[in-house]
């Protein structure tokens, strides 16, 4: 029955089955994006990851165009911030506690976590180590979530 119905331009429309196979399918890839506040989660392990990789590219490549940290700093302040810490410190580290997440809205979203960063020469030790209460502001912007904001307090 379905076979022989054409479309405008004389060719036939495909099976009903495939129709609903494509369908299918697209509903099963519109299922299989990543819930929000995993995908916070991810942008934060690719933010200590940057860290521990040293490499101030990657951790702009994480800052929305807007971002406001601590005391004012903005995008760019921040990229040189983490440049003068690589240069600082030879091995530098970032190690976080446990991360909530909470989502306001479709697009926006705050993470709060505590951090033990350490910074040293090479050594056994590091030369320096502070624990920070973390809390973060993300946005989602063009389907990649975005550090907005990010504030710490020393915890000891």
């Amino acid at each position: 029955m379905f076979a022989a119905l054409q479309h405008e331009t004389g060719r036939a429309w495909p099976h009903p089955w495939a129709l609903a196979l494509v369908a299918a399918l697209a509903l099963v890839a519109g299922c299989a994006r990543t819930p929000p506040e995993q995908a916070v989660r991810q942008q934060i392990e690719a933010m200590q990851a940057a860290i521990d990789a040293r490499d101030a590219g990657a951790v702009d490549d994480l800052l929305a165009d807007d971002f406001i940290g601590e005391d004012g700093l903005d995008r760019q302040g921040a990229r040189h911030l983490a440049a003068g810490l690589f240069l600082q410190y030879r091995d530098i580290s970032a190690k976080l506690g446990p991360v909530t997440v909470e989502l306001r809205g479709d697009r926006n979203a705050v993470a709060r976590f505590n951090v033990l960063a350490t910074g040293g020469s090479g050594g056994l030790l590091p030369d320096s180590g502070q624990v920070y209460q973390v809390e973060t502001g993300w946005r989602l912007v063009d389907g990649e979530w975005k550090l907005l904001s990010a504030n710490w307090t020393p915890k000891l």
